[in-house]
């Protein structure tokens, strides 16, 4: 189901308020998006491409004919994989990792005040969100 005009504004708010207080997170869910891996493919691919093509020119003007079927061999994997992963980029939702990507858990200990007491209002934005959370699925907003 979409979401409405205010609920849509609320999200970006929640979103840039999460991004400005924790950054290390925001680079996490930057890095998270599978587009700017399989850019990343791309442009490996793309190396690949011109140091084959320049394999494939030195070994023709030398006469060194395993040098240029070598060449011609990595243009044509990186082209290969260049296409794979310009179609993967084309078809990639934001917001889901890469295939084969791990991704990296760390616990945070809660220091002082557990998450239940407290004044929410002090609590940071995790708890305060929870917390608005719980009270909009019993009625109270």
């Amino acid at each position: 189901m979409p979401l409405s005009e205010h609920e849509q504004r609320q999200l970006e708010q929640i979103e840039q308020a999460l991004y400005r207080e924790d950054r290390r997170l925001a680079r996490l869910v930057r890095s998270s998006d599978p587009r700017v891996h399989y850019r990343r493919r791309v442009v490996q691919a793309l190396v690949g491409l011109v140091l084959g093509a320049a394999m494939v020119a030195a070994g023709i003007t030398l006469s060194l004919w395993p040098l240029a079927a070598g060449g011609f061999v990595i243009v044509l994997l990186s082209g290969i994989w260049a296409l794979s992963s310009w179609r993967q980029m084309a078809t990639a939702e934001p917001g889901t990792a890469p295939p084969g990507a791990k991704a990296k858990r760390r616990r945070r200990r809660r220091r002082g005040r557990g998450s239940s007491g407290g004044d929410p209002a002090r609590g940071t934005m995790m708890e305060r969100l929870e917390e608005r959370w719980r009270r909009r699925q019993e009625g109270g907003l």
